[in-house]
């Protein structure tokens, strides 16, 4: 079965993709009325909060929570960590909201904060990557190739399945904080290249060039998944 890393995988906990306000501009897509309704909602609160309105942050808090959760849990696998890095960013959030001008979305800006938490606490206690096989599980699951693995399933196939899940464990534990951050907010959270630069404070071109040496580094790790051509 061939394994690739080149479509999106979806992330462990549902949420909307955040868009630039010029690319919603003039649509009558229902979708993207929706997502400038909620910058609109998000320029609002942020002011409210600002201005010392404790229940417009509340707000914010209860909004962004599932993201920023699934942001640190994907990056952590472990769910204690995550909410201790979920409760560090909205206090760090609360502390520096003050400062917050509007450059990038309110998402943007938490998400860096998250994301940035992340990474430092793993290099500090130098941990190795770790994901659930129930996690791997999910972000494969709309691989096309695995869907048919599951349709035609058979004792040995259901082995060659979980023995797949546990390379691609394998593979993203050897994975650098660094790259595991753009691994996790392209492939899993759905993030395009733009919003991530943003989010780790890159150009585009270094974050297509993470997400590319990763890709190849999990590939090449998982090489022995690749289809074998017929002669």
């Amino acid at each position: 079965m061939a394994v690739t890393f080149t479509t999106r995988m979806p992330s462990l906990v549902p949420s909307d993709t955040c868009f630039p306000a010029s690319a919603l501009a003039g649509s009558a897509d229902p979708r993207a009325n929706e997502l400038e309704r909620s910058r609109r909602e998000d320029e609002n609160l942020v002011a409210r909060a600002q201005a010392g309105d404790a229940t417009a942050f509340d707000l914010l808090v209860v909004k962004y929570s599932p993201r920023l959760y699934s942001l640190v849990y994907n990056m952590t696998s472990n769910h204690e960590d995550a909410n201790d890095l979920l409760q560090d960013a909205w206090a760090k959030a609360y502390r520096a909201i003050g400062g917050f001008r509007g450059k990038s979305q309110f998402y943007t800006w938490l998400h860096s904060i998250g994301a940035n938490l992340a990474i430092n606490f793993l290099k500090k206690r130098g941990r190795r990557w770790t994901m659930s096989l129930d996690d791997v599980g999910n972000g494969i699951a709309n691989d096309k190739e695995f869907k048919e693995l599951q349709a035609t399933s058979t004792p040995v196939r259901d082995a060659d399945l979980g023995e797949l899940q546990q390379k691609i464990n394998e593979a993203m534990m050897k994975l650098t904080p660094d790259h595991r951050a753009v691994v996790t907010m392209f492939d899993i959270q759905g993030m395009a290249h733009a919003e991530i630069a943003s989010v780790m404070g890159l150009s585009e071109g270094t974050v297509r060039s993470r997400l590319f040496y990763a890709h190849k580094q999990l590939q090449a790790w998982l090489s022995e998944f690749a289809p074998v051509e017929s002669t």
